[in-house]
């Protein structure tokens, strides 16, 4: 994961742990763990994609050089 997607997880993190702390252990306590979970989610979806992306890049590299080589 690049270093953007790091901070914006380390901040989820760090904003779940204080609303754990400031709230306690009540019902706002899921809605909480809902968000730190949509936003990993995110995240590794969006790694995903990109890994995908660079695959599909290369591959597509592999065929032009080939057509350039005929």
């Amino acid at each position: 994961m690049d270093t953007a997607s790091l901070a914006v997880a380390g901040v989820t993190l760090v904003l779940f742990v204080a609303a754990l702390f400031e709230k306690g252990f009540t019902h706002e306590l899921s809605l909480e763990a809902g968000v730190f979970l949509v936003s990993i989610k995110l995240m590794m979806l969006a790694y995903k994609s990109h890994k995908s992306s660079e695959r599909v890049e290369a591959r597509l590299d592999e065929i032009a050089d080939a057509l350039k080589k005929k």
